[in-house]
């Protein structure tokens, strides 16, 4: 199980979903590290935002002192993400 955890001044994530489909891929993983990666360039890159980054399997933090207003919503895209992830990966499990 993935765990997040979601503070004023970071996000901080750990463990893996542990869900391997049949050919060993474990596309959960996969999707939540995409999404995850893919915040930190955008925040890097498109904002003038200062963050601090920590990386190791199955572990992610992301934290920082003042977010821009070009932050929050990239923040908030990421969660949007994620939500739609864990739905679509409930709803498949359900249909199995």
């Amino acid at each position: 199980m993935i765990t997040i955890k979601i503070t004023d001044r970071s996000i901080r994530m750990n463990g893996h979903a542990c869900r391997k489909s049949p050919d060993g891929i474990d596309r959960v993983c996969t999707a939540v590290s995409a999404l995850t990666c893919n915040l930190i360039n955008s925040l890097e890159d498109l904002t003038g935002d200062r963050i601090r980054v920590e990386t190791a399997s199955g572990m992610t933090v992301i934290e920082w002192e003042d977010l821009s207003d070009g932050g929050k919503p990239l923040i908030d895209s990421w969660f949007l993400g994620l939500q739609c992830l864990a739905r679509n990966t409930i709803a498949y499990s359900l249909s199995k």
